[in-house]
């Protein structure tokens, strides 16, 4: 199992977020982020079990270049979890869950960026999936350490997160700009590209107290020309083969719909119900097609890869 699959239960935390928003605006009714909440967690629970059984496996996956950032998605999304379905119910257990992730994830972190400048890094395998460990695990740990209440380990945060998507955004730029289009199975990762910029847009409004501000709107600004280079891809998206790789699309664009649904209800436009809905309506369809997609895959035994059979060696007595 590739470390990629933690992507489900991430993207399907980041629909949970979209309901959540929804819900805190009164368009929603109450119960359909907890149910998308509670099956996120299921997900994440037996994606753990599933993969981390093969701790040989693992080691490889921890210095692949394509592989490794993945495997941050099983400390990043907990979080997620904590602070969107626990911290409502029981603040002292939602706090530990998600201290305890975020100190997992900074170490990871650490780990993997010093990884990446101790070993010899193949340069045309870079991918925007880079972004995930330090600049997701640091503005997503941000937004979760707002919620439970830790502003000063928040900002902390978010300066971590912050800095490493100006580093890690320069980076991956200069390999997609320069180098030839990523391989079939990693262009779904360009839909991460989309994401940084929301992520650190919930980052910051949990920060400001959902003020509208100038930074909020230069980040907003940067998001929208992200946004709108997805669809010079979208050649090469339909081209794609369905895989694990397609659950990219559902947290970056998740997020995406997050910060333009904040937008909406924030200006409340003449049309902002409708508006609202429909975006609320194309990311559940979206989220809701990939799943039903990997439900039929997997019936079908042809979601992940089949494993190489062990060459046979024969010898002459």
């Amino acid at each position: 199992m590739p470390p990629n699959v933690f992507s489900m239960p991430f993207g399907l935390t980041g629909l949970a977020g979209v309901w959540e928003t929804a819900q805190s605006y009164g368009i929603s009714p109450a119960g359909v982020t907890d149910a998308l909440l509670v099956l996120a967690g299921v997900v994440w629970a037996v994606c753990c079990v599933v993969y981390f059984r093969h701790p040989r496996d693992v080691r490889a996956d921890l210095t692949d270049d394509i592989f490794a950032p993945f495997i941050s998605l099983a400390l990043i999304t907990p979080m997620l979890l904590a602070a969107q379905g626990l911290e409502p119910r029981a603040h002292t257990a939602a706090v530990a869950v998600v201290d305890v992730f975020i100190a997992l994830t900074v170490l990871f972190g650490g780990w993997i960026t010093g990884q990446w400048i101790y070993a010899p890094l193949d340069a045309p395998k870079i991918h925007p999936g880079y972004f995930l460990p330090t600049v997701a695990g640091g503005l997503v740990a941000s937004a979760a350490a707002s919620d439970i209440g830790q502003r000063r380990l928040a900002e902390f945060l978010f300066g971590l997160g912050l800095i490493c998507w100006l580093v890690m955004g320069s980076i991956i730029m200069n390999r997609l700009f320069v180098n030839p289009l990523l391989a079939p199975p990693l262009i779904p990762t360009l839909a991460i590209e989309a994401a940084p910029a929301a992520v650190a847009s919930l980052a910051y409004l949990a920060l400001n107290g959902n003020r509208i501000d100038l930074v909020a709107t230069a980040i907003a600004g940067y998001g929208v020309l992200l946004v709108i280079a997805q669809f010079r891809f979208l050649p090469a998206f339909v081209r794609l083969k369905f895989g694990p790789g397609f659950w990219a699309f559902s947290f970056a664009y998740a997020v995406v719909a997050n910060v333009t649904l904040i937008w909406i209800n924030m200006g409340r436009p003449a049309p902002h119900l409708a508006l609202s809905w429909l975006v609320i309506g194309l990311i559940t369809l979206l989220v809701g097609g990939i799943a039903l997609r990997t439900l039929v895959a997997v019936a079908r035994g042809r979601y992940l890869p089949r494993p190489t059979p062990p060459t046979k060696v024969t010898g002459t007595a």
